[in-house]
């Protein structure tokens, strides 16, 4: 996915796309350890997307504060 399209997602929907994406790095990172991966590019892929959504809560989260202080 690209930075447009999480920032269309909900702060629901993005907690629910870290966790999915944070356990798809875990059973990545376990399948190079044992030697059955073969892309571990895949595994690049899905820390940055995981970077990005990061990214995109902190900013939800830091308009949320703005508009509760004004």
């Amino acid at each position: 996915m690209e930075l447009k399209e999480f920032r269309t997602k909900t702060e629901k929907e993005l907690k629910k796309l870290l966790a999915q994406n944070r356990e798809k790095l875990r059973s990545l990172r376990f399948s190079v350890s044992s030697k059955q991966l073969k892309n571990i590019r895949e595994i690049r892929i899905v820390r940055k997307e995981v970077s990005r959504i990061l990214t995109v809560l902190k900013d939800k989260v830091a308009e949320n504060i703005k508009e509760n202080n004004k």
